[in-house]
């Protein structure tokens, strides 16, 4: 597996403790809807969490979160209308990114609640 690839399930491997630690049940990883996916589907109180993960070895080029694009963002709100749909859910939905820099001497995770709105 790409080293990449790697590094980004580490951070959704830290990201998923992080959301346990704080709390969060976690009802999905990586849900598929067609060519959309969603990393972490959770649930906090009476909140459907959508989690998108970002994961950087340096923020040298920005911070992780800051890569989350208008048109990943798109493709997030799409799939997660289909999960809600298709789990006749109910609930409050917001959007987080969790942004987790990770190298061999930092390991840093930044969680950034209601990160964007949908315009459902």
């Amino acid at each position: 597996m790409a080293e990449h690839n790697d590094l980004g399930m580490q951070g959704e491997s830290l990201a998923k403790k992080h959301l346990i630690n704080s709390g969060y049940s976690i009802l999905e990883e990586n849900w598929r809807f067609g060519k959309e996916e969603i990393d972490i589907i959770a649930q906090i109180g009476s909140e459907l969490v959508i989690v998108e993960v970002k994961t950087r070895n340096s923020d040298f080029f920005g911070e992780p979160h800051e890569f989350v694009s208008k048109s990943k963002q798109r493709h997030l709100i799409r799939a997660a209308a289909a999960y809600i749909d298709k789990h006749d859910i109910d609930l409050e939905t917001r959007f987080d990114v969790i942004g987790v820099i990770l190298n061999k001497t930092v390991e840093k995770i930044d969680h950034m609640e209601s990160a964007f709105q949908p315009s459902w």
